[in-house]
């Protein structure tokens, strides 16, 4: 887990076509522009548009570094492990802006302990795994979930890595500019398991 362009060759969590957009929500976030793609990506470490979290009573602070990647694409897509492990976590953050039904894994990448959130799924992922059940690399953890069960967004995951245990089952999906780069420590770029998607 030491840099975007790691040794290893994870398997895909998504299946994503190759000429996906790649979203820029710097100036400003638009649902109906996602919703205009079959599939698109969300940045790491971008800093986003204020309207995108800071109106939804979600966060007491500004907030708008986005610390994962998201991958937008329809409703049902099959979301799986990158990596052999263990489930950590099955929780629905269900206020509206958050996660909503969510799945934490565990894994150990280069001798290094890694938590990896998938947030965004389906209320039907809660019933799909059991706490501490193992998974393997390809497993699949969940689907897209609708923007009814979501947390109130267009189709997507949000996955993020953590090198601190999410003893709160959950992670910071964005940080406030003065976190950022003590969140880039505790929350590294997705692409060590992605891979170079943009």
């Amino acid at each position: 887990m030491t840099s975007p362009a790691s040794r290893h060759q994870y398997p895909s969590v998504v299946d994503i076509p190759s000429d996906v957009a790649v979203f820029d929500f710097t100036e400003e976030y638009d649902p109906n522009a996602i919703e205009d793609h079959a599939w698109g990506i969300g940045r790491y470490d971008e800093h986003r548009a204020q309207e995108m979290y800071n109106n939804s009573g979600l966060y007491a602070e500004e907030r708008c570094i986005h610390m994962g990647i998201d991958l937008w694409g329809p409703a049902g897509t099959p979301v799986k492990a990158f990596a052999d492990g263990r489930v950590y976590a099955i929780v629905n953050h269900d206020s509206p802006r958050n996660y909503g039904p969510t799945v934490i894994t565990e894994h150990l990448l280069d001798e290094e302990r890694v938590w990896a959130l998938h947030g965004h799924l389906s209320r039907e992922t809660l019933e799909h795994l059991d706490l501490n059940q193992p998974v393997q690399a390809g497993d699949v953890l969940g689907w897209f979930g609708t923007t009814h069960e979501n947390g109130g967004w267009p189709p997507h995951l949000h996955l993020q890595l953590s090198r601190e245990e999410p003893l709160d089952n959950d992670m910071p999906g964005v940080v406030a500019p003065a976190d950022r780069e003590k969140a880039r420590e505790t929350y590294p770029d997705p692409r060590q398991v992605l891979g170079p998607i943009y």
